[in-house]
């Protein structure tokens, strides 16, 4: 068992995780996190124009979450509010719909809740986390670059197989079996083809920033931090040698919070980079990529940010 331990550790970098009590919902660590923020940047809550919620973990099939949170947090009722189905992907796609808003006079101020709930206890990879940000129109702030995409004919990668209307919950589904591997499974667990996942991953991801970054007509030292979804290690390091990065450049949580779905990115901007952002003007590079299969990178300019220290519930 130990070195089956330390074959894992070594192959995704994972030693910590986070995990909700049972009875908390992503929205809940939503719901914490949006009132630290918005007491740090002085919004009064009758301000706020739009909320876009990204997640894979919604209170309920239907409503959509983010409605529910207009409610629980106090926003005004002609607030935008919608979910955006999406997960490691999910930041950057959220930061280009929320920005488009905004950039089309639609939308002053706005907030962006991205998160899951996906730890389980045998899963050694993901971890539970909810991120808030915030964006506001500024007149004549740098432009944010873009380079979305999308492949559904992988879609298999990485889905839950049943509970939706191509196959509902039935009697069958609450009996375990043993897969080919001889793993204990329940038909309505995650299914992760994971040299699927590292081929689409490894081959996509580095193209994807190099086609996005001569688009901008910038080059690497134009860039003061890459900051990447944080799949596992083997992933990472791969895209990073591939595009030719100082780990230095490229900062890394996987090790303290493991795999946090579609908030990884803003959790490693958080933890990792929080002083350096406070201190002047960066300009990062985000990538996120998975489910769907989808994958959006983005080059942003970050200047006068504020940044509240990470809370845990």
């Amino acid at each position: 068992m130990r070195s089956e331990r330390e074959r894992l550790v070594r192959n995704i970098g994972i030693h910590q995780r986070r995990m909700c009590f049972g009875w908390q919902c992503f929205s809940d660590l939503a719901v914490e996190a949006t009132g630290v923020l918005l007491a740090d940047l002085g919004w009064a809550r009758e301000e706020v124009d739009a909320v876009i919620v990204v997640t894979q973990s919604p209170d309920y099939l239907i409503p959509a979450t983010a409605i529910i949170l207009q409610d629980r947090l106090g926003l005004p009722k002609t607030s935008i509010a919608f979910d955006v189905n999406l997960g490691c992907s999910g930041y950057t796609y959220g930061l280009q719909i929320l920005g488009s808003l905004i950039a089309s006079g639609a939308v002053k101020k706005g907030l962006l809740m991205v998160g899951d709930k996906s730890a389980t206890v045998v899963d050694p990879l993901f971890s539970d986390a909810g991120t808030v940000t915030a964006l506001e129109y500024v007149q004549d702030a740098p432009p944010m670059y873009f380079d979305m995409n999308s492949d559904g004919s992988g879609y298999k990668a990485i889905m839950l197989p049943v509970g939706g209307h191509r196959e509902p919950y039935g009697v069958e589904h609450t009996t375990p079996r043993r897969d080919e591997f001889g793993v204990l499974r329940w038909l309505d667990d995650l299914v992760l083809d994971g040299p699927a996942v590292l081929s689409f991953s490894t081959q996509q991801i580095p193209p994807a920033v190099r086609r996005l970054m001569e688009f901008s007509q910038m080059a690497d030292t134009d860039i003061d931090y890459f900051l990447f979804h944080q799949a596992n290690k083997l992933i990472n390091e791969t895209i990073r040698k591939k595009l030719g990065l100082s780990p230095e450049k490229v900062p890394s949580t996987l090790a303290d919070f493991g795999n946090t779905s579609g908030a990884s990115i803003p959790v490693t901007m958080t933890a990792r980079l929080r002083e350096a952002l406070l201190g002047g003007r960066k300009r990062l590079l985000m990538s996120g990529f998975g489910i769907g299969l989808s994958w959006g990178s983005c080059i942003v300019d970050i200047e006068g940010a504020k940044f509240p220290e990470m809370v845990e519930l």
